[in-house]
């Protein structure tokens, strides 16, 4: 028998860190392979996070709610045939790889401060915003990393918490009928710090177009009862959208990349990320090579997807790798907003709610359905002209789409 370390796994591309929201195996308890021994939340998926190994849980690293980085050792266990090795230390291996091997560290360790800590985008931010000197600060979490309440605590001692930020200050709940302090989620700040990240890292620049989309809601009409007898779910526009978003994509690459410190990172291929909204979060699952599925595997993936989303069973791998990210916000009833962009990719497209409006068609005002189309994009890669040609072929898609475009 040896021991062996359970580690954080990325749940997500660009996400460096995840928080242990519930351990759902106790110490000394058995742990078949592939069973859910942890549950972690990020800002992308809440996930089970299943045991690599078959054997006994034998110390927890990492307490329920600690936020720690990527590769950061959680816990260990005993396991057959393995060679017992001394524990690896609770850090972002890869993460931060300015750092040396740190010796065995037990789950709670006394606060010290460091001369280099591991911070989040969002720390640093707060740490500048108040003139904070971070070697100044003692680290907390895991692995001496620096979290966002050291902060707090830090400026607290120094009497200056009412300059932290709103709502990272913990001071003493409100109460009464006029306000309510709500204490943030894990997800939520997570969620939090990875919008301020992207709208910190990538110039957003914003379009709009407006689509006669009467062909596709005649053909769903038709069809919707005879899909559903067949296939067991409603038939929604989001595989059609995306048949026809795939097809511009390939054809317009820029909107499908990525910015690199070395250059544009051109991605030949659709992993397209479809917003999913729950009632406390947002997820982005992705469908893996969606330029290659025809429209029914398509109207399944989504499907599933979907459902999966709503019902916190979704996998790592169903949030990682996506290229290109499509919001259905006319689902919630929008008419037009603006996105963030889901880092590290170039755009985000949002197809709004589909309303009846008078238009204009040869000179005669008729009643369509319309729907806008609105798109924020990454202004170091993408220009007004890519932006437009890539939108006038998804209109175009849209709006002459027929049975015959439809790819089985």
């Amino acid at each position: 028998m040896g021991l062996t370390t359970l580690k954080m796994p990325q749940l997500g591309e660009s996400v460096t860190e995840g928080t242990v929201e519930r351990w759902l195996k106790a110490e000394g308890e058995m742990v078949r392979r592939d069973e859910p021994i942890v549950e972690v939340v990020t800002d992308k998926v809440n996930a089970e996070i299943p045991s690599p190994f078959e054997g006994r849980l034998v110390r927890i690293q990492v307490a329920e709610g600690q936020t720690v980085a990527v590769g950061t050792a959680l816990a260990e266990l005993e396991i057959e045939g393995a060679t017992t090795t001394p524990s690896e230390p609770a850090m972002a291996k890869g993460a931060v790889s300015t750092e040396s091997p740190a010796a065995p560290s037990p789950a709670v360790r006394a606060p010290t401060p460091t001369k280099v800590q591991k911070v989040s985008p969002a720390v640093q931010r707060l740490a500048e915003k108040n003139g904070v000197e971070l070697s100044q600060v003692t680290a907390t979490g895991a692995g001496g990393r620096l979290t966002r309440d050291d902060v707090v605590a830090y400026l607290s001692a120094q009497g200056a918490a009412a300059t932290a930020d709103a709502g990272a200050a913990a001071g003493p709940a409100r109460s009464g009928a006029r306000e309510e302090l709500v204490r943030v989620s894990a997800v939520r700040r997570q969620i939090a710090d990875h919008m301020v990240r992207s709208v910190s890292t990538s110039p957003h620049a914003w379009s709009l177009r407006e689509v006669d989309v009467t062909r596709l809601v005649e053909y769903r009409d038709a069809h919707r009862e005879d899909f559903q007898a067949t296939h067991g779910f409603p038939l929604s526009y989001v595989p059609f959208f995306i048949q026809i978003v795939c097809d511009a994509l390939l054809d317009n690459p820029y909107l499908n990349s990525s910015w690199t410190d070395e250059g544009i990172v051109l991605k030949h291929y659709v992993n397209m990320g479809m917003a999913v909204a729950l009632p406390d979060t947002l997820i982005v699952p992705v469908i893996r090579d969606a330029d290659q599925k025809g429209f029914d595997d398509l109207a399944h993936a989504v499907n599933d997807l979907a459902t999966r989303a709503r019902n916190r069973s979704l996998r790592p791998d169903d949030v990682r790798g996506g290229t290109f990210t499509l919001n259905n916000t006319g689902a919630l009833g929008s008419v037009a907003g603006q996105s963030i962009i889901n880092q590290p990719q170039a755009a985000i497209l949002s197809t709004e709610a589909i309303k009846k409006r008078p238009v204009v068609v040869d000179d005669t005002v008729v009643i369509r359905p319309m729907m806008n189309l609105t798109m924020s994009f990454d202004h170091r890669i993408i220009d007004g002209l890519a932006a437009s040609r890539f939108l006038n072929q998804v209109q175009r898609g849209i709006e002459e789409w027929s049975p015959a475009s439809i790819r089985l």
